[in-house]
């Protein structure tokens, strides 16, 4: 490898919104021109907490809305590998070879796991799907099947990746080397908090905006977010910290000068928040017209969205053999077959 590599990627569970774009597409964007980058469409991992028919039957246009929103961001298919999880059945068989590496009680200490738990109506262990307890050693398998080097994660995900590490270190104390031992990359770029201002935001929680809106949905949008509760009139002073309004201008609005006005003049009671939601309006079109030109343009191509995956599926395949059959062949499992293929064959050469 001439770079180092690279995995992340994200569950279909629904368009993506400037939230993931915060958090983690604008980073992908750049990444990919020092990385080598594998950007994997987790399906599989949505039947952890959705396991539901009704859901799986979304899971196509998700998929594809998905790779949309990707594109539409500026990742590269010339770049990076876009590849849908569940087409790639070595991750299955990986994961079963890592499931024997660590214990429940490790699994249970992850934070994470017991508020994705809480997300789906489970308050008691007991009740935790198998599927979900088990959901990082998945994930491991994931980032060591194209034998990642980095894993791009926000702070609240590094225990998932100290999983990873602490499978690969053990896998190659039993069998050789054989994987990367990966490190996360942890993001600068936090959260960004919902429209209602009360938590990050989220399609279920009807806080969102979406990096598909199109223009007037975006201002309506904005035109309803929460400001400062205390604020009754134009003339009472304001509050900028904490204010999701202003929180969208930092992270959007390039004029600064404009926004350090906005915020002067807010504190001060000289401006209302109409105003303030206006230019941001107008802030966040600007910057969501150019992903809304490059969306309109792959989708215009019948086909072509889908075609950049199954290629990306296909590459990806190509790794994950190359690497199941090397962490097979440390293990030994691969003398196992062979032996009785050989066997086999013996025989039916004797029997002609």
């Amino acid at each position: 490898m001439d770079r180092k590599r690279i995995l992340t990627g994200d569950r279909p569970t629904g368009k993506l919104h400037l939230g993931h774009y915060v958090g983690s597409l604008a980073n992908r964007v750049r990444l990919q021109d020092e990385y080598e980058c594998f950007f994997i469409i987790a399906d599989l991992h949505t039947l952890t907490t959705k396991p539901e028919k009704e859901n799986i039957e979304a899971l196509a246009d998700n998929v594809r809305s998905a790779a949309l929103d990707y594109l539409a961001c500026g990742i590269d298919p010339a770049k990076s590998v876009i590849y849908l999880q569940s087409a790639v059945p070595e991750v299955i068989e990986l994961s079963l070879y890592f499931q024997n590496l660590v214990s429940v009680a490790r699994l249970s200490r992850i934070p994470s796991l017991k508020d994705m738990a809480r997300g789906i109506g489970i308050d008691n262990d007991n009740e935790m799907p198998f599927g979900l307890l088990g959901y990082p050693v998945l994930q491991s398998a994931d980032i060591l099947l194209p034998r990642a080097h980095l894993v791009p994660v926000g702070k609240d995900n590094v225990a998932h990746v100290e999983i990873t590490r602490e499978i690969a270190r053990r896998f190659n104390y039993l069998y050789g080397e054989t994987f990367p031992v990966p490190e996360a990359l942890v993001s600068e770029y936090g959260s960004l908090v919902g429209t209602d201002g009360n938590a990050k935001m989220s399609k279920s929680l009807n806080n969102a905006i979406f990096l598909s809106d199109d223009g007037k949905t975006v201002t309506k949008r904005v035109m309803s977010m929460y400001t400062d509760p205390k604020r009754v009139s134009a003339d009472v002073p304001g509050t900028v910290e904490g204010n999701p309004v202003f929180q969208y201008h930092d992270a959007f609005n390039p004029d600064k000068a404009e926004v350090e006005d906005l915020k002067a003049r807010y504190r001060a009671g000289k401006v209302g928040d109409v105003e303030v939601k206006e230019k941001l309006a107008k802030a966040l079109n600007a910057f969501l017209d150019p992903i809304r030109e490059r969306r309109a343009k792959y989708e215009s191509q019948s086909g072509l969205a889908d075609e950049i995956v199954y290629d990306g599926t296909m590459r990806m395949r190509e790794e994950a053999r190359a690497t199941l059959s090397a962490a097979k062949k440390a293990m030994g499992m691969s003398a196992v077959w062979n032996r009785v293929a050989r066997k086999a064959e013996d025989v039916k050469k004797k029997r002609a």
